[in-house]
């Protein structure tokens, strides 16, 4: 019943997986091709930013975008194996309490700058302190800078999550000389302009609720890439607007959809991909977090009973028209950490109704148990 909605809905669906959708001119999954340099690929998204600089900031919307300006020690494939990024290899010690990485050489900032230990020192210290999902770091003492091409994390216990955390969207390295003036990093004037990255493009214009645009930067440490001249990614808000910009060929690839009636229609467009693999690691879910501490949700008995009063199956194939799946935990279950074998509870009006009477709360004369307000959201 926990997770993060990462899916914009209409109606509230209690406790219920949406399977969503990537679309694409081509699949997504050929990598039997040579790839081939140049071109401009459009990509929409459904919320404006609320800046480009993921070390300080989660969400998809400056995640995104914010993954193609910044690069992170290391990258996931799609079966959970580490690879080498901006560090080219790296050792744990026997206890566990230390993993040193050596960082690639010749890697440089969009403004040509060398990307040295101590920015990568400098950026774990600002996500560890600003960052939503700051505990990630909480077991790391500290950030050794031996020299400019080594970092050692000193550890108070041994992090199996330490290499996920340093990927992707989470483990950004920003550079020292622009976000170390003593500014506050959420605030800092160049995470949406003039923004200086580390990653494989670089930011030419971030216009607000309009679009975001990248190019390739030339510099880039990996030999060959991007292959890609410019990324566009448009932000749009309407679905329908996005649904028919990838119909006419206006838009390439967008992700998180929701919409049943556009994800049918996706799937019936020849010249477009539709796939619901690709979300496993960011894990959006749509859940029910209940206020623990207040009355009448403070009783686990009531959660339980809410839990027995929602119709998955009516959500999956009415609501949604069997474009999501149901979710028992708060970990996709396309995650290798996901547990399938926990306890479940399927739809049960009557056990419900019996749990909410032995929990005190019996029907009023208008029917009613107790009143509760719902709030809904995303990020």
């Amino acid at each position: 019943m926990l997770g993060e909605t990462t899916m914009r809905i209409k109606t509230i669906k209690l406790i219920s997986l949406f399977g969503t959708l990537l679309l694409a001119l081509s699949a997504v999954s050929v990598q039997a091709e040579t790839p081939k340099r140049g071109g401009t690929l459009v990509w929409s998204i459904g919320t404006t930013p609320r800046h480009l600089n993921p070390a300080v900031q989660s969400g998809i919307a400056t995640g995104a975008p914010g993954a193609q300006l910044f690069a992170t020690l290391v990258r996931f494939d799609d079966k959970w194996n580490a690879h080498p990024y901006l560090a080219k290899s790296w050792q744990t010690s026997a206890d566990g309490l230390a993993v040193t990485f050596n960082l690639v050489e010749g890697a440089t900032f969009h403004d040509g700058t060398p990307i040295t230990s101590k920015d990568v020192a400098f950026s774990i210290k600002t996500i560890k302190a600003n960052h939503p999902f700051k505990t990630m770091f909480r077991a790391v003492s500290s950030v050794e800078t031996p020299n400019a091409n080594t970092v050692v994390f000193k550890l108070s216990q041994p992090h199996p999550a330490l290499m996920l955390a340093l990927s992707s969207q989470l483990g950004s390295i920003i550079p020292e000389h622009i976000y170390g003036d003593g500014q506050d990093p959420k605030k800092h004037p160049r995470n949406s302009k003039d923004v200086v990255g580390s990653g494989p493009f670089k930011l030419i214009e971030f216009v607000r609720d309009q679009h975001i645009i990248m190019e390739r930067y030339e510099n880039f440490f990996i030999e060959g890439r991007p292959y890609l001249d410019k990324l566009v990614i448009r932000i749009i808000k309407d679905p329908s607007a996005r649904s028919l910009g990838r119909e006419n060929g206006e838009i390439h690839l967008s992700a998180f959809e929701s919409t049943p009636q556009d994800i049918l229609h996706s799937k019936n467009v020849p010249h477009l991909t539709a796939t619901d693999q690709g979300y496993a690691a960011i894990g959006p879910i749509t859940w029910l977090a209940f206020n623990t501490k207040k009355k009448p949700t403070s009783d686990k008995r009531v959660r339980q009973a809410i839990a027995y009063a929602v119709d998955r199956n009516f959500l999956v194939n009415a609501v949604m028209m069997g474009t999501s799946r149901p979710a028992y935990t708060g970990i996709h279950p396309d995650s290798i950490f996901h547990e399938p074998n926990v306890a479940r509870y399927d739809l049960d009006l009557d056990k419900a109704n019996a749990m909410l009477d032995e929990a005190g709360y019996a029907r009023g004369a208008d029917g009613m148990r107790f009143p509760l307000t719902i709030d809904f959201g995303w990020p």
